[in-house]
C-alpha cells in the first residue's frame, strides 16, 4: 500500500483535470489504498471508499516483480480464473466482488457522473463486466497508470464508451 511517488503525483493532476475538463463530476469513490485515495483527491471532492474496488490480493507474490513470479503461477491464473495463489485471491473472487460494486452503482450513475478511482485488475474487471464478457479479458488488454474507462449507460445497460484514455503530463512540446 504505497503512496503515490511524483509521477503519480503528476499523473493524478493530469487525469482529474481530463476528467473534470470534460464535465461535471458529481461523486468519486475509491480503492481504500494510499495511491487510489491520493488520485481521488486530486479531484477535490469528498471521496468514498468502498473496499471492493481494491487490486486483486498476489498473495505471497504482493510486492514481487513480474519477472520473478514463476511461468507457472502465470499460467495457472490465465487458465483457471478460480486460481488462488498461496495468501492471496483468484481473479474469479476480484470479479465478482467489482461485478457487484458496478451493478450497485447502475441506478447512481445513470443519473449522475461518478468517477471510480481503482487498479488495474478491478478495472478490467468492470470493463469485463460492462462489455458482458468474462474476466478472461484480463489477459487481452492493457491499461497503463493513471488511465480512464469511461463506461456510459443506455436504458439502465452498461456501455464502453472509452478504454485507456491517459492525459499528457509534464510541459507539452
Amino acid at each position: 500500500d504505497q503512496d503515490l511517488d511524483e509521477v503519480g503525483v503528476q499523473q493524478a493532476v493530469a487525469v482529474a483535470a481530463m476528467v473534470l475538463g470534460a464535465g461535471q463530476v458529481d461523486a468519486v469513490i475509491a480503492s481504500p489504498l494510499q495511491r487510489a485515495q491520493q488520485t481521488a483527491e486530486a479531484f477535490g471532492l469528498p471521496v468514498e471508499t468502498d473496499e471492493r474496488f481494491i487490486e486483486l490480493s498476489y498473495g505471497k507474490y504482493e510486492g514481487v516483480k513480474h519477472a520473478d513470479v514463476p511461468s507457472e503461477v502465470w499460467n495457472n491464473w490465465r487458465k483457471d480464473f478460480a486460481y488462488v495463489p498461496q495468501g492471496g485471491e483468484s481473479l474469479a473472487t476480484l470479479d465478482e466482488r467489482v461485478r457487484a460494486a458496478c451493478n450497485d452503482l447502475v441506478e447512481r450513475a445513470s443519473m449522475s457522473n461518478i468517477v471510480v478511482v481503482s487498479h488495474v485488475s478491478p478495472m478490467k474487471s468492470a470493463v469485463a463486466w460492462a462489455l458482458g464478457v468474462d474476466i478472461g479479458i484480463s489477459w487481452t488488454c492493457h491499461l497503463d497508470h493513471a488511465s480512464v474507462c469511461r463506461i456510459n449507460f443506455r436504458d439502465g445497460s452498461p456501455i464502453l464508451h472509452t478504454f485507456n484514455e491517459t492525459a499528457p503530463t509534464g510541459p507539452s512540446t
